[in-house]
């Protein structure tokens, strides 16, 4: 037998591989998975231009401060020096902002939080660079820092705005209205940071026009350009935004102030610049999530069930706006959580402070108000001497209910549901007292807890989120699909931020036209808007647009075959690359219908609009909402106040699962996140001073903090005027987590647990607690 016949003889024996799975509802790989793991993913830390310079920042070691000098010419004499630049260089707008432009590119007369920008220097190395900052001599007279919230409302006015961003008073039924049960309670909610894992980083290349291209970690590229051509001085056209791989976004990339410095410099030496932040810059730089402070006083029938619902929530801003207002509208509108509640009454604010800014981290708002009505629910629970899950089984909302702010809950709200999956999910079993078992006591191996000590608790956390933007903002998302030689590409500014937008993207693509190779290019601004990477926008917004772009191009593919066997489009169907008739007499495959033509189309996705709330915080001001249900299981040694978090039992209103690995990997990173929040994450800020800017200082969870985390179950109930019908993930644990694990730590101590993260000493029981 010859070589060619062995080979054929042997081809034929092994069976063809089976095409791989695509298209929506599979777990698609990431797109990015492959790139990351080798290490070849397009990092801004990265990046590289030929006569790179270095970028430094100065920036203030005080809260709060008057400006008295600032003196530069040692900095621009040292060796290596190609530029000094403060608020004087700034050709353009000085401010900047998300929402409100009020934050200053450099401080030029005030300094108003430790750690704000005062100049920038371009040097021919990194070092150089840094010692030039340092070298920078800036004369302050030093000021008293106004970081209690509740003094902004007497205090000076720190900001020509004034110290008050937003007051909310909400107003919905009866105020006479009155229970048979009453509880209140205090409650504090500490400073988070984003905690990237990449520190921000970014590179600023001159462009023969006098422009200036940006390369950075950007989450909503089309705002940077505008705010960077604002200060620049610039046509937006002659800036134009390159987004590099995004090591993980949830508001760390939407510091606008680091970027501005770096463009500033290109321009001003006209040389490629890169600015690399260390870690503490880091925290010193980006948005934090706002330290909260809110009163609550719920009335309830002997039944438990809700009559009135009074609240006051304060969210500490930081020294400028960012997204505070919006954040609040959040607070207030999800005040009283996924209950009914027929007569409520809040009041919200947002004020100016010296401590460090607070932005969007995901779920601003709606986690802090979370945290506080699960603890009201706790205490009426425990006051009528009922199960914790059934008082809020009572009151659960569902689809056809009423906001506080008057919105009717058209979506899918399956809240009972929820509850009882996690509810009736089986308890994990006791740990055995054993010397092998000692790593499962709180503190972990070694640790200083008592068998004996050890309390554990069963606690409960529903909660609830708005997905897009909110109160009128435009929702609006351009894509372009293109089809050539049985190849997809998708365009689209929608930033991949690791929420899986570009899975996503080729997973529609496949659905939608049986292509298996489907491309998402690179996203720079000289593609149209697709808005920020925020509230689940590129899943709804983004992903619509690819939908529709994606069947425009399949009417363009069907319609001559249609024609000529005289049927409408409707009649075929694609599958596995492969076009049939509904009576079988058409049947071909995509390539060859494509027959080497070109086909594209562009379209856009735009949800019904919404309103901004009004004088009495009511109106449609949310597009939709998701909702989700924790049961806790922690051990608590009541003696030294360590908590271990077994267990987090979840159950989640999703729409449509279209990846399920995917999903699943969302929800387990979001509960892991508000275990952190719940239990380590405090950014602490004495007299506005960040105190261990560092990741030594600021205790991030590890692996070995994770809790086993029980996906039991996933309602796919779809929302019918979201694409696909699915609802964002990511948010709606990190909100209700860490409400769920203070409930348990509540019902293993009998401590009240007032506060975020849970201290320690909240946690020890003694013969007075």
């Amino acid at each position: 037998m010859s070589n060619e016949a062995a080979t054929a003889q042997a081809a034929e024996a092994v069976p063809a591989p089976e095409p791989l799975p695509h298209g929506l509802g599979v777990s698609l790989p990431a797109a990015d998975a492959r790139a990351k793991t080798e290490g070849t993913f397009p990092y801004a830390a990265d990046l590289w231009a030929e006569g790179l310079l270095w970028a430094a920042v100065l920036r203030s070691p005080h809260p709060h401060a008057r400006i008295v000098s600032i003196d530069t010419s040692h900095a621009r004499e040292m060796p290596g020096v190609r530029a000094v630049v403060t608020h004087e260089d700034i050709p353009g707008s000085p401010f900047h902002g998300r929402g409100t432009a009020d934050r200053p590119v450099f401080a030029s007369e005030v300094v108003r939080h430790h750690g704000e920008p005062i100049a920038a220097v371009a040097a021919d190395h990194p070092d150089t660079a840094r010692m030039a900052a340092a070298a920078v001599i800036v004369e302050y007279e030093v000021l008293d820092p106004v970081t209690d919230p509740e003094h902004a409302f007497e205090a000076e006015p720190l900001h020509p705005d004034g110290n008050l961003i937003r007051h909310i008073p909400l107003h919905h039924g009866d105020p006479d209205a009155a229970g048979e049960i009453v509880v209140e309670g205090l409650y504090r909610i500490g400073r988070q940071d984003p905690a990237p894992i990449g520190a921000e980083a970014g590179l600023a290349v001159p462009r023969p026009d006098g422009g200036v291209e940006l390369y950075l970690a950007s989450t909503d590229p089309h705002s940077d350009r505008d705010t960077a051509a604002a200060a620049f001085g610039l046509e937006p056209e002659r800036v134009k935004v390159v987004v590099t791989g995004v090591p993980g976004a949830t508001a760390d990339r939407e510091d606008q102030g680091f970027q501005l410095p770096l463009g500033l410099l290109a321009l001003r030496t006209g040389c490629p610049v890169k600015l690399t932040a260390t870690r503490e810059e880091s925290f010193l730089g980006h948005a934090h999530r706002h330290p909260t402070l809110l009163r609550y006083r719920h009335h309830a029938d002997a039944e438990g069930t809700l009559v009135k619902v009074e609240a006051q929530i304060l969210l500490d801003a930081g020294a400028y706006a960012d997204s505070s207002a919006e954040a609040l509208a959040a607070a207030v509108g999800f005040a009283c959580g996924p209950y009914v509640v027929p007569n409520a009454f809040i009041e919200g604010w947002a004020v100016r402070t010296n401590n460090p800014p607070s932005g969007h981290v995901r779920g601003e708002g709606a986690m802090q108000v979370c945290a506080a009505y699960e603890a009201q629910m706790d205490k009426i629970a425990k006051k009528l001497g009922i199960d914790p899950a059934e008082v809020r089984l009572r009151n659960a909302m569902a689809t056809g209910d009423v906001l506080p702010t008057g919105q009717t809950v058209t979506c899918p709200a399956p809240v009972a549901e929820l509850l009882q999956a996690v509810r009736d999910f089986p308890l994990p079993p006791l740990p055995k007292d054993t010397p092998e078992d000692e790593w499962l006591l709180p503190g972990g191996p070694e640790g200083a807890g008592e068998p004996g000590a050890v309390r554990r608790g069963v606690g409960y956390g529903v909660g609830m989120v708005h997905m897009l933007g909110a109160e009128g903002a435009d929702e609006v998302s351009t894509a372009t699909v293109k089809v050539h030689d049985g190849v997809a590409t998708v365009l689209c500014a929608a930033v991949e931020t690791g929420q899986g937008f570009t899975t996503l993207a080729r997973q529609i693509v496949q659905e939608t036209l049986g292509v298996d190779e489907v491309h998402v290019a690179p996203v720079d601004t000289d593609q149209p808007t697709a808005g920020p990477a925020c509230h689940g926008r590129h899943t709804w917004v983004s992903g619509g647009a690819v939908e529709r772009a994606a069947k425009m191009v399949r009417t363009q593919l069907l319609q001559p075959l249609a024609h000529k066997f005289g049927m409408s489009t409707e009649l075929l169907q694609i599958n596995d690359g492969k076009i049939t008739s509904y009576d079988g007499v058409l049947s071909t495959t995509v390539t060859e219908a494509l027959d080497g033509k070109e086909l594209w189309a562009t379209a856009q996705c735009r949800p019904h609009p919404t309103e901004p709330l009004n004088e009495a915080g009511q109106g449609d001001a949310f597009v939709g909402m998701s909702f989700c249900a924790i049961r806790a299981v922690v051990d608590v040694d009541i003696e030294i106040g360590s908590v271990r978090v077994v267990e987090l039992a979840v159950a989640q209103d999703v729409g449509r699962v279209l990846n399920p690995a995917q999903l699943a990997a969302r929800i387990e990173a979001g509960v892991t996140q508000g275990v952190g929040i719940a239990l380590t994450e405090n950014l602490r800020t004495p007299r506005g001073l960040i105190r261990h800017p560092d990741l030594t200082g600021y205790a991030l969870p590890t692996a070995l903090d994770a809790p086993d985390i029980r996906i039991v179950k996933l309602v796919e109930e779809r929302d019918v005027v979201a694409p696909f019908g699915a609802k964002a993930v990511s948010a709606v644990p990190v909100v209700t987590s860490p409400a769920a694990v203070a409930s348990a730590v509540r019902a293993a101590t009998g401590r009240p647990v007032n506060r975020l993260p849970i201290r320690p000493q909240a946690a020890v029981v003694t013969e007075r607690s």
